[in-house]
């Protein structure tokens, strides 16, 4: 009797077959089946992590004589965690928002955008996204996460880390070191009260950075270096001095909300784009300025608006909105918009607030229209 018919009759007396059951020509076949479905049904391993697509069929090759033990498969880092959601249409992504965690899951290797908001998480481990070098963005507002419980370098292998969301939480210090190739730094509405010369040194490629919302009162020249900043959101600080040194790509600086009482001379010439300058909410005086402060020709919109001005500070002929309202101003100079007033020289302001200050209606000059042309709205 051939060895494999043997084998096969006493298989089939430990699995209580009859003879009748058993047909010659099946013999290798069944025996294959049996053998198989025995391996399969001792592995029994359910990984941490859920695949993004149904659960993954393990299949084999044939059985043969010469056939290898398969290996058990382990977690890869493909995998998405449990608590998360990854979409299979948008395979690069990771929800994780608003699930009240405590704690950051595991980062697969392949994700570039990762969405951590509205949570709980008070605490960024050492090397929580060591494995994840590909993200490129990075939501972790709405959290609880304090300086003192983030690792020294938990952001410092993200080479390619565009955007980084940390507004409201529990920072008291600027997250250091960052990585170079971040172009937004989002820091608002956190405990922030000093940014140290070098905190942002290195970050070339840095065009918008939003510290507002914080308890900063020193900035030094912390600006200096940005070379590509577009836009330094500063508002609702304690700050009592300008920053110094803007970059020369600067084009929107917003500093209300804060104590500055003066302006260097000459201090936003060094930007040539700047646009938009908003500093109402200050201290500002006419001595804290110079004549030629605001005379920037590139500035569009100025606000100055609550502060302690006296006098309407001399403004560019470009400029085409001023706010001043709220201010202690008592007469309306119109040489701090027009030098020369002619049918050549004129003033590009269209809009003008001057309601809330000391000037009455009857003191605006004659030659105010000449002058104010192309204005819409003058607010006294």
């Amino acid at each position: 009797m051939p060895w494999a018919t043997t084998l096969i009759l006493i298989l089939a007396g430990l699995c209580g077959s009859s003879l009748g059951q058993y047909n010659e020509e099946e013999d290798l076949a069944w025996l294959q089946y049996y053998l198989r479905q025995s391996r399969v049904s001792s592995y029994n391993y359910v990984p941490y992590y859920e695949e993004e697509s149904p659960a993954y069929a393990y299949s084999y090759p044939s059985a043969t004589d010469t056939e290898p033990e398969p290996e058990p498969q382990q977690a890869t880092p493909w995998r998405c965690p449990q608590e998360c959601d990854c979409p299979p249409n948008f395979s690069s992504a990771m929800y994780c928002d608003t699930r009240n965690l405590r704690y950051l899951p595991f980062v697969p290797s392949r994700m570039k955008y990762v969405y951590f908001q509205n949570n709980l998480i008070t605490s960024i481990q050492e090397g929580a996204f060591d494995n994840a070098t590909e993200l490129e963005w990075l939501a972790l507002h709405n959290n609880q996460i304090g300086s003192e419980k983030m690792g020294k370098r938990v952001f410092g292998k993200l080479q390619r880390l565009e955007r980084l969301y940390m507004n409201n939480n529990n920072l008291t210090r600027l997250p250091s070191p960052l990585p170079r190739s971040l172009r937004e730094l989002h820091l608002s509405y956190n405990h922030i009260s000093k940014v140290p010369p070098n905190a942002l040194e290195g970050l070339e490629n840095l065009t918008a950075l939003y510290l507002s919302h914080n308890f900063i009162f020193e900035m030094g020249a912390s600006l200096k270096g940005l070379s590509s900043l577009i836009l330094a959101d500063l508002s609702y600080n304690n700050l009592r001095k300008v920053p110094e040194g803007l970059p020369a790509s600067l084009e929107q600086l917003y500093l209300e909300y804060n104590y500055i009482n003066a302006i260097p001379d000459d201090y936003f010439q060094v930007s040539p784009r700047l646009l938009y300058v908003r500093m109402s909410h200050n201290s500002l005086t006419n001595q804290g300025l110079s004549g030629n402060t605001f005379n920037s020709s590139s500035i569009l919109e100025l606000d100055l608006s609550y502060n302690r001005l006296q006098k309407i500070p001399r403004v560019n002929t470009n400029l085409e909105n001023l706010y001043l309202q709220g201010n202690q101003i008592n007469e309306f100079s119109i040489s701090s918009f027009c030098s020369v007033v002619d049918v050549m020289n004129y003033s590009r302001l269209q809009v003008l607030r001057l309601d809330g200050n000391e000037i009455k209606r009857n003191a605006v000059p004659p030659d105010a229209p000449l002058c104010l042309r192309r204005a819409t709205v003058i607010e006294i």
